[in-house]
């Protein structure tokens, strides 16, 4: 139980970590005028649009399961 508990823990830090460095590489006062350009590592806006995908599905699968 203590395993699952500490992997789940460490994806959240992940996520978490790289969300703050995302965001510190698209801030502009963390950049200023002087900053070479970077690319983030993850693109936000399709991760939104498959965590969106997902909760529809499992809503769906969820209302398909309690029919029954």
């Amino acid at each position: 139980m203590r395993m699952f508990v500490g992997m789940i823990l460490g994806a959240l830090l992940l996520v978490a970590g790289v969300y703050i460095y995302d965001s510190m590489q698209t801030s502009s006062v963390a950049n200023g005028q002087v900053a070479q350009a970077s690319r983030t590592i993850v693109n936000w806006d399709v991760a939104q649009s498959d965590w969106d995908a997902l909760k529809a599905r499992a809503q769906r699968d969820w209302v398909k399961l309690s029919e029954k």
